[in-house]
């Protein structure tokens, strides 16, 4: 089943080319906020499921043409972005596995305009990714288990401001967290239309320019890894997204007046506006010399090393230090 909101974010259940208003089977006051709405049905999936399925196949709405898509998640509690989890197509090629968060503002819906930021940067990257979206509350749950949490997936578009640096260092906050850094939807598809998560098509094209072309075969750490690895840090609940990171051999600059195509196969198309006060320009086509980056060493990239991990011997010693 695919899910969406429409027009003035009315719920509603895509089926082929309609999408049927389920408004009225969502037990809360109509003047909830959509996140609280999608969140219950989300929560509540397993008892509304039937009930749902029933209306839905009897009954009609109007065209998908006819009305505005929004997106699906417009406010989730948590947005978990997976860093450098693709081999980028090299076998063994596998980082250790960790997360930055995505500020929930930043999220836009279809057709939507992503303004890009007011301030200096390189260049600002596509990065279209999987999105997971947790089905149910979990902390610390095991890998074997992890999928029983997911409710399902949606296109997650993770935009990226290259080269804003903060204290001489890059920032994750200041390259991923602008307003409108991450369209996403149209549609969340239910786990169980999706046979294999990892074995997807992600594709995206600027101004129909094929660019991003990759599968999630590519993935370093699976799903049930990210899962699990995340739930250790944050208590993971319904709504919540896990952007499973991507292929990044295919990134390319978004810029003034582009036009940004986003597909996986089963979930369907996104579209992203983009507009630019400064009206900066940057070469069409593949980012060929990050693609090469990307893929080098980390010791060979020059970045920053990372602190030393100060022992607690060592903590109690300075705490205690004269002075």
């Amino acid at each position: 089943m695919k899910f969406a909101f429409f027009d003035d974010f009315i719920p509603g259940v895509v089926r082929q080319d309609r999408i049927v208003d389920i408004a009225h089977l969502i037990d809360l006051p109509g003047n909830c906020p959509p996140q609280q709405r999608i969140e219950w049905l989300i929560a509540n999936w397993a008892g509304q499921r039937a009930a749902i399925e029933a209306y839905v196949a009897s009954a009609s709405g109007p065209a998908l043409d006819a009305v505005r898509l929004r997106a699906p998640l417009p406010r989730p509690s948590k947005i978990l972005c997976a860093a450098a989890n693709y081999m980028e197509g090299i076998a063994g090629n596998v980082s250790e596995l960790e997360f930055f968060h995505k500020s929930p503002s930043a999220v836009i819906g279809d057709g939507d305009t992503m303004q890009l930021p007011d301030t200096d940067l390189v260049i600002v990257h596509h990065e279209l990714e999987l999105g997971i979206v947790i089905g149910s509350e979990c902390r610390n749950v095991a890998e074997a288990d992890a999928l029983d949490h997911v409710f399902g997936y949606t296109v997650f578009q993770d935009a990226s401001a290259r080269g804003i640096l903060v204290n001489g260092i890059p920032s994750w906050f200041s390259q991923k967290s602008w307003d409108g850094f991450a369209p996403i939807g149209p549609v969340i598809v239910t786990r169980d239309e999706i046979a294999d998560p990892h074995d997807l098509e992600v594709r995206l094209w600027a101004n129909g320019e094929l660019r991003q072309d990759y599968s999630t075969s590519d993935m370093a750490h699976r799903i049930p890894a990210l899962i699990a690895r995340a739930s250790r840090v944050n208590t993971l609940v319904p709504g919540d997204i896990i952007a499973a990171g991507c292929n990044r051999q295919g990134l390319g600059p978004m810029q003034d007046g582009d036009t940004i195509v986003q597909e996986i196969s089963g979930i369907g198309r996104l579209t992203t506006l983009v507009s630019d006060v400064r009206g900066r320009r940057w070469p069409h086509g593949i980012d060929i010399e990050f693609a090469e980056y990307v893929k080098k060493p980390r010791k060979e990239r020059g970045l920053p090393k990372p602190p030393r991990i100060i022992p607690a011997s060592e903590a109690r010693a300075l705490t205690h230090a004269p002075g």
